[in-house]
């Protein structure tokens, strides 16, 4: 029981999307914003209230399936920069981003002004993702770590800052996953099926930046530019861990191409959602990898 129960924070801890996913279902709010509302405090109380009752619950449902079962001690940091290549660093600031852009959407259907909106959306995106380092920090068996809070900030600073400086986002943080053969080498910590390994094998997981080009340069208008970072061979949380039990874990960098989901235009409130959220993840395309072991191309990378 003891082992499932640490298996679930694992797949908490190590995946701050989730929050993401359980905070943003209240984001179905967000739909046509394109066009100025006028302020309504009945929308405004829906997303003030709606969003309370969602992060309360998220952190009801965190604290009861780890915190409480398991030894606190006086609050503290840990030093966790150092692992995992800092794959769960991007993990951070993707979902701050993402949490961001969620909250400023669902202010402007409540008739907000733009500018208050992306401010408070952006404020509240840094308080939801980092409040997860308060239970930490009590927690003997992890603790507060800095470098969360820091990929949490940069997370939702870059989201402002697109705003503030464009008055929309131009570069698209994304996210793309495959499986790999090391899950099972070590099922507990990095999955145990594609459902697991989606959120917990570090090996499978790709960061991007996906740049809007034409809003930059002559360039079509449903391809975007891309760029990525992943890891392979994270066994273990550190490279020194993984080459004493014979792993070879490196860094991967690549350059793709990527489709504007933004340029599909709909009257229907249902689609617009759905392209809100399906632009959140990199699409299968042809792409170059860099790493330590050369260069390598992917007819079609995910």
């Amino acid at each position: 029981m003891k082992m499932e129960i640490i298996n679930k924070f694992i797949l908490f801890k190590r995946s701050p999307y989730l929050v993401l996913l359980l905070l943003g279902s209240s984001s179905l709010l967000a739909q046509r914003t394109d066009s100025v509302n006028s302020f309504s405090q009945k929308r405004f109380n829906t997303v003030v209230i709606g969003s309370a009752l969602a992060y309360t619950g998220t952190m009801i449902a965190l604290n009861s399936v780890w915190y409480s079962k398991s030894d606190r001690q006086s609050f503290h940091f840990f030093n966790d920069v150092n692992e995992w290549n800092q794959i769960d660093k991007a993990g951070h600031f993707y979902s701050a981003f993402q949490l961001s852009s969620i909250g400023s959407r669902m202010l402007l259907w409540s008739g907000a002004n733009k500018k208050k909106s992306d401010i408070t959306g952006s404020i509240a995106s840094f308080a939801i993702m980092s409040s997860i380092e308060i239970f930490d920090g009590y927690s003997s068996s992890y603790g507060a770590s800095f470098s969360d809070l820091a990929a949490n900030a940069l997370g939702s600073a870059f989201y402002l800052g697109q705003q503030t400086i464009w008055t929309e986002v131009r570069i698209y943080p994304k996210y793309s996953f495959h499986q790999t053969g090391f899950a099972s080498q070590r099922p507990n910590v990095l999955g145990n099926g594609l459902q697991e390994e989606f959120l917990k094998d570090y090996n499978g997981q790709t960061y991007w930046l996906s740049v809007d080009a034409d809003k930059f340069f002559k360039f079509p208008k449903w391809i975007n530019l891309a760029v990525g970072y992943g890891t392979n061979g994270m066994i273990y949380a550190t490279s020194s861990a993984n080459r004493s039990a014979g792993f070879n874990s490196y860094r991967q960098y690549y350059i793709s191409i990527d489709f504007d989901l933004t340029a599909i235009k709909s009257k229907s409130k249902f689609i617009n959602s759905l392209i809100f959220f399906a632009n959140m993840i990199k699409l299968p395309a042809p792409a170059l990898e860099f790493s330590n072991k050369g260069v390598k191309a992917h007819a079609l990378y995910f």
